[in-house]
């Protein structure tokens, strides 16, 4: 066994991990047998809104804190299940009244207000799309996406509306009613107050016939090039939401649970809204940005026992030189969890010395709807591996031929794509009005994911890059996450994003851009210790020949180092869309 992998002694876990035997329950798996986990609506049929509240409202939770939520001038608020379901069927009533039909897109636009997650479950009740948007979105990446998504109703903020979608709203034809969370009255017939409209609507509603396939949840995914896609979800999709929740987060019913992602990105919907209250537990959401004290004060104060964040989150936390069991009471947390980019092994090993938990990557996509490989809580980590696939879920790589077709690569530590068997529950249906772009998507019976990765022989997946990320220098394949995750080692980098250069003898030389931790300054000596330290660890034909020092790397707000906005700028090229870049 490597010694860095990261071994777990069953009998010293607080609790019981809900996957124990990982090959058993892996080999004998059914998703027929997830719809045991279900009520499903007394008008029949199966709504994610109904299993997420209505059914543990109506039952032994009804009293149970289903929402905590803190705001970011320091109030707290708690919501029960049967108060979440009240306050839900208003907001559904509103929309019935309003006239906003089943498979109708209701658009939100907001911080992570208490409202906006009431409101969600309202959006599912009444059978309409829910579609989160970014609060830090331009006007123009706003018009793009309620465009494209046909947009009826969009929630937001008095201070949202007036700047950001005042601007394009002669533009938005389909456009009906635009819904204030913070206003007294109503501005106008189209323009709403939201407290207005809740005073007046019922508490009572009944959740119609909701067929598994009807749409649920709209996301837009950004590209290097032109418009967004419109990544679309069927109410089925709550069968991975629920089994993820069991296996990989290990949900137990008494739970404290932290999701700290914004429900403009996938994961905030997934597993900051739908996933824990499919499981009855307890949910914490933020208003506030990232904040090392105040996030752990939180983990603290609320007694947080299984903590989901991003890999982004997390190298800030390791960059504050700090000992924070020292300063914090984090004794009730059990579990952290990473998704957003591949997590480097300095992380997962960071969170096992300085938290006394190792962090758990996992990986899926927007496409994938939940968690498809992942490190659970009975298993051994190997940092810097992304898992084993799901039960239920079949994964593998696939070599490209030359005729156009596709061949499983059976032989481990073999570089290819990472592809999933199609047909699990919480797979995309479409890219929104682009049927022929969803067609690419699939070959032989496969979904492409468009990673890179490799299996090893025990079956653990290794992310190597996107494929149009990977380094082709002196013939030599290189992925960035290697080479990334190889400087991080140092003592002096924080993060690092890595590209290929155009290069005329080499075809692309390997180039990194590195963040350097608190006490470090840029200098031509630090920028040569870092090419030896690259070379000394992985070779001179994969280590970086040029060392660029910058204070902050471009990410998505989910995290995720933009490598494409690295070599754009390098290279004055476009920098397409930077929607989702971090403020």
């Amino acid at each position: 066994m490597d010694s860095t992998w990261i071994t777990k002694d069953l009998d010293s876990l607080p609790i019981k991990p809900n996957l124990l035997d990982y090959e058993t329950e892996y080999e004998k798996f059914k998703w027929d047998d997830v719809s045991k986990a279900f009520d499903y609506l007394p008008s029949g049929g199966l709504n994610i809104a109904y299993e997420a509240i209505d059914r543990h409202a109506e039952g032994k939770n009804r009293d149970k804190t289903a929402l905590i939520w803190l705001s970011e001038e320091g109030e707290r608020k708690t919501f029960s299940y049967l108060d979440i379901k009240r306050s839900s069927a208003k907001f559904a009533n509103v929309l019935k009244t309003l006239g906003i039909a089943k498979g109708e897109r209701v658009f939100t636009l907001s911080t992570r207000k208490s409202e906006l997650y009431i409101s969600a479950i309202g959006i599912l009740k009444n059978q309409n799309v829910m579609c989160p948007l970014f609060s830090q979105f331009g006007p123009e990446p706003i018009l793009q996406r309620l465009s494209s998504g046909d947009a009826k109703v969009i929630l937001t903020t008095q201070k949202l509306y007036k700047k950001k979608i005042t601007p394009i709203l002669d533009k938005l034809t389909t456009l009906k009613y635009i819904i204030l969370f913070d206003a007294d009255e109503h501005e106008s017939e189209s323009v709403l107050s939201y407290n207005k409209l809740m005073e007046v609507a019922s508490e009572e509603f009944e959740i119609l016939k909701t067929d598994e396939e009807d749409m649920s949840v709209l996301h837009f995914t950004s590209g290097t090039t032109g418009m967004p896609k419109g990544v679309v979800h069927v109410h089925k999709a709550v069968y991975t939401h629920y089994l993820s929740g069991k296996y990989a987060l290990d949900m137990h019913e008494d739970d404290i649970y932290w999701c700290t992602a914004d429900p403009g990105w996938v994961t905030g919907t997934s597993y900051g809204i739908i996933t824990p209250w499919v499981h009855g537990i307890t949910n914490i959401v933020d208003e506030a940005e990232f904040d090392a004290s105040r996030w752990y004060k939180i983990l603290q104060d609320e007694k947080v026992s299984v903590w989901y964040t991003a890999p982004t989150a997390i190298r800030r936390l390791m960059r504050i030189d700090n000992e924070p069991l020292k300063e914090y009471d984090l004794s009730h947390l059990r579990l952290i969890l990473s998704v957003g980019e591949p997590l480097n092994p300095e992380a997962v090993v960071w969170g096992n010395e300085k938290l006394n938990l190792p962090i758990h990557d996992n990986w899926w996509q927007s496409e994938t709807g939940g968690i498809m490989i992942s490190n659970y809580a009975s298993q051994t980590i190997r940092p810097g591996s992304m898992g084993r696939p799901l039960p239920g879920i079949s994964a593998t790589i696939l070599r490209q031929n030359d005729d156009g077709s596709v061949t499983e690569v059976t032989e481990p530590n073999v570089e290819g794509d990472l592809a999933l068997k199609a047909g699990w529950p919480s797979m995309f249906r479409m890219y929104l009005h682009n049927q022929e772009k969803y067609d690419k998507c699939f070959k032989d019976g496969w979904y492409i994911s468009g990673d890179l990765a490799y299996r090893d022989e025990d079956g653990y997946f290794w992310f190597v890059g996107r494929a149009d990320d990977i380094i082709k220098t002196s013939g030599h394949m290189v992925g960035p996450f290697e080479v990334e995750s190889a400087l991080m080692e140092h003592e002096a980098v924080a993060e690092a994003g890595v590209i290929g250069k155009p290069d005329e003898m080499i075809g692309q030389l390997v180039k990194a851009f590195v963040s350097l931790k608190p006490g470090y300054e840029p200098s031509e000596d630090l920028q040569r210790e870092l090419i030896g330290f690259g070379r000394k660890k992985l070779g001179a034909a994969v280590a970086p020949k040029e060392i660029e020092f910058q204070e902050n790397l471009p990410k998505t707000r989910s995290g995720k180092i933009m490598r494409r906005l690295l070599k754009a700028r390098e290279m004055g090229l476009p920098e397409g869309d930077t929607s989702t870049l971090e403020s």
